[in-house]
């Protein structure tokens, strides 16, 4: 994986673990690496690893049992919430970006219908 330096390691490894679920690599109530195993994985820090969970529990994508791993939530939605998620992200930095190049929202609307 190539990060890029503008954005936390931590928070591009989390995407990629998300962008995993919602394209059905990893499913509700898989095992995830541990730690150690996702620091070798990505080549990060293990620190950088943890940090990565930290965030992924917080969302409630993942969930950590002592002495089990780090799973999956088993959640029937959350591969299409986190999908949803990402997509509103995505909506908002392309709506932003073409605001500040000066586009008004009809314009906006006119060329992501001629993209359709």
């Amino acid at each position: 994986m190539q990060f890029d330096s503008s954005i936390p390691i931590y928070l591009q490894v989390s995407e990629a673990i998300k962008q995993d679920i919602v394209a059905g690599r990893r499913l509700s109530g898989d095992k995830l690496p541990s730690g150690r195993e996702l620091a070798l994985l990505y080549r990060i820090n293990p620190n950088t690893a943890a940090r990565v969970y930290q965030v992924l529990e917080s969302e409630g994508v993942c969930i950590s049992r002592r002495g089990l791993g780090t799973f999956v939530r088993e959640d029937g939605d959350l591969a299409e919430r986190i999908r949803r998620e990402m997509a509103e992200e995505n909506i908002d930095r392309f709506v932003s970006s073409m605001r500040e190049m000066g586009f008004g929202k009809e314009e906006i609307l006119v060329m992501v219908q001629e993209a359709l």
